[in-house]
């Protein structure tokens, strides 16, 4: 794909080059206040059960208080991702901040006074994903208006970076807050939150095109509109059905690991060294998202990664040593990165602008609902069957997907982009 020699907007032959993505001021305001709130919110989700513990001692009202966080993933994606295609995205973004500000500021003021109710943190728990939710279907939307279309796919493996390193991190910043001073992560999120604002209000070009001035419709009828365009497009719906089954086993393996350290003797410690190893592994793997499309089409790295998958687990069923299980973790966090970012550059090159957050939300619901299904389903599959037969079961159904997409005649002629939208590609 040749980029114009412009900016997204097609100018005149003797117009400079674009600037590479490290000498883009708006991708580097954009990166960097989104890195600070993902990084924010991880610390919150850690020490939110903690605090809630910690008040009430019922780990009935922690869960309560986690899946309340956890609901706008599913409650409120559809509605946010008409309305990211909309409102103006900027705009958008910057009052998301500005409320997941406040939200997060008052929950630090409580615990800093000592008047903490339940009622506030499942609410605060729930604005915030809710908030969280509209703010990434905007970045991702809008990011393609901010970098040069050569520059498109290194982007976006830069945020994927970016993501799976905040989740790295988060978990013991947050940790590590939260045993300085209860209050002190919500605060840290506060903060994040300013700097995001701040980056936003210093952004200079739009994160949309121009809007056609055709009437609005239902918001129902833009949702409609948003699962029957990414329906029709028979690669892109068998490229996320596929990740979504892998994301549903997925949560068997996790949990599989869990208990192979814990029946192995290995404490807390020992699982969150071995988790870190995984997650380097998912850095690494969206780093070198780049350097793979140039070599590979996307159908190609999809059938390896789940062919690697494939081989992965029968060897964590062998294996009880921390290193080799957190080897093999890397191993599958790579192909993971891997495939998440090639498959967000193919989804953002072939949707229309006017249609990227309904789409986005309608597959990150599909992979939200398979990864809630995983998470519910392991746990009786592990509880019934026992590891090594949990383990056995979920190869098998990985040979058979590897095998899916081998055979399939959907993934073998990729959807093409828009006429209007090509030159973004």
């Amino acid at each position: 794909m040749t980029a114009p020699a412009g900016t997204e907007d097609s100018g005149p032959a003797t117009t400079a080059p674009p600037p590479p993505l490290r000498r883009n001021r708006d991708f580097a305001l954009l990166w960097g206040g989104v890195g600070a709130t993902l990084l924010g919110a991880r610390a919150c989700h850690v020490a939110y059960p903690f605090l809630v513990l910690w008040f009430t001692g019922s780990a009935r009202d922690a869960g309560l208080v986690g899946f309340a966080a956890l609901l706008p993933n599913l409650l409120v994606q559809l509605p946010a991702g008409a309305l990211v295609d909309r409102w103006d995205r900027r705009r958008l973004m910057i009052l998301c901040d500005l409320w997941s500000l406040l939200v997060t500021a008052s929950v630090a003021v409580a615990v800093a006074t000592d008047r903490i109710h339940l009622g506030h943190l499942l609410a605060a728990a729930f604005i915030s994903g809710s908030l969280a939710v509209f703010h990434q279907l905007a970045e991702r939307a809008g990011v393609r208006h901010l970098v040069a279309p050569g520059y498109l796919a290194t982007a976006l493996t830069q945020n994927e970076a970016r993501w799976r390193a905040a989740g790295l991190l988060g978990q013991p910043v947050g940790g590590a807050l939260y045993t300085l001073a209860r209050w002190s992560p919500f605060l840290f999120a506060s903060v994040a939150h300013l700097l995001s604002l701040v980056s936003l209000l210093l952004i200079r070009k739009p994160f949309q095109g121009t809007h056609d001035g055709s009437p609005r419709r239902r918001l129902a009828a833009e949702v409609a509109e948003g699962f029957t365009w990414t329906w029709r497009r028979r690669f892109l719906t068998t490229l996320v059905a596929l990740i979504a089954a892998t994301n549903l086993l997925f949560q068997g393996i996790s949990l599989a690991v869990i208990l192979i350290v814990r029946d192995g003797g290995g404490s807390a410690a020992l699982l969150g060294v071995i988790t870190a190893v995984g997650g380097i592994g998912g850095v690494l793997g969206a780093l070198g998202a780049t350097w793979w499309t140039r070599r590979a089409p996307l159908r190609t790295v999809l059938i390896g990664s789940i062919t690697v998958w494939a081989v992965a687990v029968p060897v964590l069923m062998a294996v009880r040593a921390p290193v080799v299980i957190g080897v093999l973790l890397a191993v599958m966090a790579y192909a993971g990165g891997l495939v998440n970012v090639l498959g967000g550059v193919y989804q953002v090159s072939v949707t229309p602008d006017a249609m990227q957050g309904r789409v986005s939300s309608v597959l990150t619901l599909i992979a939200s609902g398979a990864g809630a299904l995983g998470a519910l389903g392991s746990g009786f599959l592990l509880d019934g069957a026992g590891v090594t037969h949990a383990l056995a079961a979920i190869a098998g159904c990985m040979v058979l997907l590897a095998l899916t997409a081998l055979i399939s005649p959907a993934l073998r002629r990729p959807d093409a982009a828009p006429a209007a939208d090509r030159s973004a590609v």
